[in-house]
């Protein structure tokens, strides 16, 4: 589910069967030394998936991207003045080097300010951001910004690997359970169409709702309020007698509805 509560479809597989290899007459060589046609498969593992991770959990400040996936995790931005300069970007260099097992950068670009990296990082979604500034090197430590939740940590420079890993791993969790808890929460289940129609109309989400397996009743929810059966749970879930939200016969199945992209 998105953030604003829509289904995309995104990494499915299909199971083509044979009707491609029959209508290009693709044939390969059984084991009993017999042709037939090939068997063929779709992999929806595309540039839809980008999409995803951009909706699922990004904010109004840019990207904000799970640290498996990121490009770069760490990037490190030094504070200083004219005079500080060469002293502190030697301390952040040594920093970057000491973190070669991360995806890290250092940036140290003069031109801009601190505060306009910050901004153009947040953008980017790069996880985790570490200021470095003279007060931090006399302190021997590094300051570590959160992209997620913009929580600060103050981290000794002798634990920067253990403590930045630890904070990339948080964060990659801190995604996954607040992108579960926001489907879970605009998951709804309903026993009537009137209020299938309420739901998806507002708040929007997905609507669990009894479904006969007719075609026709999927067909009339998807012409008059444009949501389909999103998918049947692998997990089936208890339908204890519910009706078809359209035509009220017995439920084979507790079916996830909702509008898509």
């Amino acid at each position: 589910m998105m953030q604003d509560r829509k289904a995309l479809q995104a990494g499915t597989s299909h199971n083509l069967g044979q009707n491609f290899g029959k209508a290009f007459d693709v044939t390969f060589q059984t084991k009993e030394k017999t042709l037939d046609h090939v068997w063929g498969t779709s992999w929806g593992a595309s540039t839809r998936l980008i999409g995803a991770v951009i909706m699922a959990h990004s904010d109004d400040k840019g990207l904000v991207l799970p640290p498996r996936l990121a490009p770069i995790e760490v990037v490190i931005v030094p504070i200083f003045k004219n005079d500080t300069k060469e002293t502190v970007l030697a301390f952040a260099r040594k920093l970057r080097d000491s973190l070669a097992a991360f995806r890290v950068t250092l940036d140290e670009d003069d031109q801009n300010t601190p505060g306009w990296k910050f901004s153009e990082y947040e953008l980017q979604g790069i996880p985790l951001r570490v200021e470095i500034g003279p007060r931090d090197i006399e302190k021997g430590q590094f300051v570590a910004v959160r992209r997620d939740t913009g929580e600060k940590a103050f981290v000794p420079v002798a634990e920067a690997a253990e403590r930045l890993r630890a904070l990339l791993n948080t964060i990659q969790e801190s995604l996954y359970q607040r992108a579960l808890k926001f489907r879970q929460d605009n998951t709804f289940r309903v026993a009537d169409y009137g209020a299938l129609k309420t739901k998806l109309d507002d708040p929007g989400g997905f609507i669990e709702a009894g479904w006969c397996g007719d075609p026709a009743c999927e067909a009339k929810v998807k012409e008059e309020t444009k949501a389909t059966i999103r998918l049947l749970p692998m997990e089936k879930l208890e339908t204890a007698g519910a009706p078809c939200i359209v035509c009220g016969k017995t439920a084979q199945v507790i079916a996830v509805f909702g509008r898509a992209y």
